[in-house]
């Protein structure tokens, strides 16, 4: 973890987050891992990292409306908040930066 506290799969979750945009939910933020980063991951995993987050104030959530289609239950939707956004870009540049000078002879493994 960096000094922004959010690990590997809190970074990926975030940037899932980001893709769908907000108001979504649990269940696409787990198909986004598996299409976009390969990731298969559990659907309470999932939930347990978007707590995590919320603990942490980068995502906040509400509960939509019950619907039939889902036999009268409510879905939590979760969208990014600002801190959330600051966490990936300070993820993304540790990352840039801790990348560059690292030449391609000794990327080679």
């Amino acid at each position: 973890m960096g000094r922004n506290g959010i690990g590997e799969l809190e970074q990926l979750v975030l940037l899932a987050l980001l893709r769908l945009g907000n108001d979504t939910y649990g269940g696409a933020v787990r198909r986004e891992l598996a299409r976009a980063a390969g990731r298969d991951v559990v659907l309470s995993t999932v939930y347990v990292t978007l707590m995590r987050l919320e603990e942490k104030g980068f995502v906040s959530s509400w509960m939509g409306e019950p619907t039939s289609k889902r036999g009268g239950k409510a879905r939590r939707h979760f969208r990014v908040e600002p801190d959330g956004v600051a966490a990936a870009r300070e993820a993304r540049d540790t990352l840039l930066r801790m990348w560059d000078g690292v030449d391609a002879s000794s990327a080679r493994a």
